[in-house]
């Protein structure tokens, strides 16, 4: 272990109203998508698939938001499935949900597979460097042994020295009684491991839930990534990689106050889940942090095979009510001129739908252990830290990473990314993925990301 003996304190502010988002509605692809929906894909040696037994979505109380919450309590993002038998271990052929293989077909990290089907694609992703520091709640006691038995169920490597638990403050935190959190830690471990199985992945855990305990713990975090070490890096620390966040709460007021406390490491890209439920959360609205929104996986009943990907309903995004908008938003008039002088989110997307989810393995007091499908953008920010980690482009900071991310969608190239241009978002669903930068799905999703 690689304890800290000290912590931070700030207060955290109780909510303040947002401004009410505003609907963009922009012409799209999306009727020919649309149609593109409504056909089944040619049948192929894999056979149909059949509709997956009905096991129940649970939304762990981890998960569960209250306005009350803002900048005090941070919640996960994350709802899943339980109850497979040792018959439907994965890739099972009667499911369709995502495998390491499959996503990292969709997502440009290994050889291209027809239809990036989860029971005929095998290729795992290969690459990955230097380090992705996950920061959660509580303590996992079976994170090492769970990354290798998912690593081995999938065939990915894992070598047990470039996986670390961290405690931020110095002490083995207590377990979540109500089992969220834990799961939440799988999640990460698993799908940041799963893009980029070549990085060293530290699990850095907080003593609680609380904003007083999570963002310090980013601090400790962020060191690790930049230097190995716990505490503040020595100057001139060449380390680098990503930070991910896999929770959040409410907007609040004082967060602009925040930003350059707990998210301005040299050398770090932080990325935080955009939220399981209409509108805009924090630290996800930092211009220091890349938001992962989410998004479907529509797949053929006929074939397996991936038909589009898809806004996700329920995922998080609109526009800020304190972050002004930062320079990389303003550089694409079409995005300024929706944003009206705010941030925008979400930045990037991947996969949340539960229903079009992915496997994970859990070794969980509460839930059982074994074999479960999970979504929410909980899946989709360690996920994209592992996509960013996989390229081997570093950047030396958030806004640097997403100052080219954005720069390439002004020049009208594709940036390594898949445009998603169907789906409707928000309060209302009063947005809509569309073509270029939208609140649904943000620039899309990575596809062989540079």
């Amino acid at each position: 272990m690689l304890p800290i003996v000290s912590s931070l304190k700030y207060p955290w502010i109780s909510l303040v109203p947002q401004r009410v988002l505003s609907a963009v509605k922009v012409a799209s692809k999306a009727v020919s998508v649309a149609c593109l929906l409504a056909i089944a894909l040619p049948a192929s040696s894999q056979g149909p698939i059949k509709p997956p037994k009905q096991h129940p979505l649970v939304i762990p109380a981890s998960s569960v938001a209250n306005p009350e919450d803002a900048g005090v309590r941070m919640h996960t993002n994350v709802r899943y499935r339980a109850g497979y038998t040792p018959d439907e271990l994965p890739p099972f052929s009667g499911y369709g949900f995502d495998t390491p293989a499959s996503l990292a077909c969709i997502y440009g990290l290994a050889p291209y597979t027809k239809g990036c089907n989860p029971n005929v694609t095998t290729q795992d992703a290969t690459g990955g460097s230097q380090s992705i520091a996950i920061v959660d709640a509580y303590d996992y006691p079976e994170a090492a042994a769970d990354l290798a038995y998912f690593s081995q169920q999938f065939g990915l490597p894992f070598d047990p020295s470039k996986f670390h638990v961290v405690y931020a403050n110095g002490t083995q935190p207590a377990e979540d009684p109500t089992g969220g959190w834990e799961f939440e830690e799988s999640i990460d471990i698993e799908y940041s491991h799963a893009m980029a199985p070549n990085a060293t992945i530290y699990l850095v855990e907080a003593a609680s839930a609380s904003g007083a305990g999570l963002f310090p713990a980013v601090l400790v975090a962020s060191n690790l990534v930049a230097c190995g070490m716990t505490t503040t890096c020595p100057a001139g620390s060449k380390g680098q990689g990503q930070v991910s966040m896999s929770w959040g709460s409410p907007e609040h007021a004082q967060e602009v106050q925040l930003d350059s406390l707990f998210f301005a490491t040299p050398g770090v890209v932080y990325v935080a889940a955009s939220g399981d439920a209409p509108g805009v959360s924090y630290p996800c609205a930092s211009p220091n942090v890349l938001c992962a929104g989410g998004t479907t996986d529509s797949r053929s009943l006929e074939t397996g095979n991936l038909i589009a990907q898809i806004g996700w309903s329920q995922a998080g995004g609109g526009i800020s009510a304190y972050e002004p908008i930062p320079k990389y938003q303003t550089q694409n008039p079409f995005i300024a001129n929706q944003l009206q002088g705010f941030r925008g989110v979400p930045d990037v997307s991947a996969v949340a739908n539960p229903d079009t989810g992915v496997w994970v393995w859990n070794t969980y007091p509460v839930g059982g252990t074994g074999w479960f499908t999970a979504g929410g953008t909980s899946v989709a920010a360690p996920l994209l830290a592992g996509i960013l980690n996989s390229t081997g482009n570093f950047a030396t900071s958030t806004p640097t990473e997403l100052t080219k991310l954005y720069g390439n969608s002004l020049l009208f190239l594709d940036g390594g990314f898949t445009d998603i241009t169907y789906g409707a978002c928000n309060v209302y669903a009063s947005s809509y993925a569309s073509i270029g930068w939208d609140q649904c799905t943000g620039l899309g999703s990575p596809n062989k990301l540079r």
